[in-house]
């Protein structure tokens, strides 16, 4: 790719961010579009600035050095320009989408008002606007209702109970995190966050959102049982941002839809992140989003022979605080299938728990909570996909604490 070629990337979170960042060290200039006010962060850090640990400025990105601020409404690929709502239009020769997504708003009663804003103290807890927000309501003894069990939602509930609010955390399934953890898994964490103060209701779906002068003051459980609320935290989970996309013609089923070389239907347009659907496999995550763009922008600057062919991600989750901090990492198959050998270690005292599941001699999945020290070792061997050694290797992995 020549050095005056023109690299737009649409998005301006951690996988637009290190694309632009990756291409600039190559010598690629690269316009960089994003659509929010503050300085581009790293979200997996949100519920750490909603707890008070970290100021938003901590979890800022290194800023690329142009960075223009608007938001993209359209795409002409004939014309091969991006129109932004302001009416400038922005020329490229190649384009990145990296949209990343959208938090999911469940069908509620009584959640939007006619001007489809959500109530006051209702909020969405995707965007570092969505955590200051929250930020500026919460104190101590505020009654605070999170919907979703997930991830996202254990993390709020924990960041809530730090700050002193009254939370109850209401979650559909059976258990939380249930697309992460095992049951024993989901139990600690259960503990962690009851021992918080946190009041955890599962197979429990919410109805009703009740707003009186245009603020929320209880939530309906669809049994009829109400909890009052002053602030309700909606992580129902996210779905890719792919409207631009859609709206240009680009073939888009539950994402954008990319090759090996994370392109889409239009060989001038990329996509990379949240918002991208690659080998029938929404990520959704960090880890692979990183990838993706360490990936487009070996190839963008020439180097041909760079594909991107899938990330086997870890989930980590690490809940900091003074008092009781809590660790716990996942990956690939946590839940072991007929004929598949498990080894499990359980220390109840300290609140660990240490779960491997290997299938033909090949470690498949794990779970870790407390004292990760083994994370490394176990995520090295799972990510090589190499047979394991026959010499009692899977005692020495749970117990190994070195190269975390």
């Amino acid at each position: 790719m020549t050095s005056n070629t023109r690299v737009v990337v649409i998005g301006a979170g951690l996988a637009g961010v290190r694309l632009a960042r990756r291409l600039g060290e190559l010598g690629t200039p690269v316009t960089l579009i994003g659509e929010e006010e503050h300085r581009p962060y790293n979200r997996v850090l949100l519920a750490e600035v909603l707890a008070g640990r970290y100021s938003p400025d901590v979890i800022a990105l290194p800023a690329p050095a142009e960075l223009t601020r608007a938001r993209v409404t359209g795409i002409d690929r004939e014309a091969r320009t991006v129109e932004c709502a302001d009416g400038t239009k922005i020329a490229y020769d190649t384009l990145v989408l990296a949209t990343g997504s959208n938090p999911v708003l469940p069908p509620l009663r009584g959640l939007f008002n006619p001007d489809h804003m959500l109530p006051e103290g209702v909020h969405a807890f995707r965007t570092m606007d969505d955590c200051l927000g929250l930020s500026k309501q919460v104190r101590a003894g505020v009654k605070a209702v999170v919907i979703g069990g997930g991830l996202l939602g254990v993390s709020a509930a924990r960041a809530l109970a730090q700050r002193g609010a009254q939370v109850v955390l209401a979650q559909q399934g059976e258990r939380l995190m249930e697309r992460q953890l095992d049951p024993s898994a989901s139990k600690l964490v259960q503990r962690h966050l009851k021992d918080l103060g946190v009041e955890i209701h599962t197979e429990c779906r919410v109805r009703d959102v009740r707003v009186v002068g245009g603020a929320v003051r209880s939530v309906e459980m669809a049994d009829g049982y109400a909890l009052d609320a002053d602030l309700v935290v909606l992580a129902c989970g996210v779905h890719p941002r792919a409207g631009l996309a859609q709206s240009a013609g680009l073939e888009v089923r539950k994402g954008i839809v990319v090759d090996d070389e994370l392109r889409t239907s239009d060989p001038h347009i990329h996509a990379i992140g949240d918002c991208v659907q690659h080998d029938g496999v929404l990520y959704g995550l960090a880890t692979p989003a990183l990838e993706q763009a360490d990936v487009l922008a070996e190839l963008l600057a020439g180097r041909a022979n760079a594909r991107y062919t899938g990330t086997r991600s870890l989930t980590r989750l690490t809940l900091t605080g003074p008092d009781s901090p809590f660790d716990l990492a996942a990956f690939g198959e946590t839940e072991p299938r007929p004929g598949d050998d498990v080894v499990q270690l359980t220390d109840a005292t300290r609140g660990t728990y240490r779960k491997v599941v290997v299938r033909d001699d090949r470690l498949v999945g794990g779970v870790l909570v407390g004292e990760l020290g083994t994370v490394g070792a176990l995520a090295r061997a799972w990510e090589g996909a190499e047979p394991l050694p026959d010499d009692g290797p899977l005692l020495h992995l749970l117990t190994n604490d070195g190269g975390s």
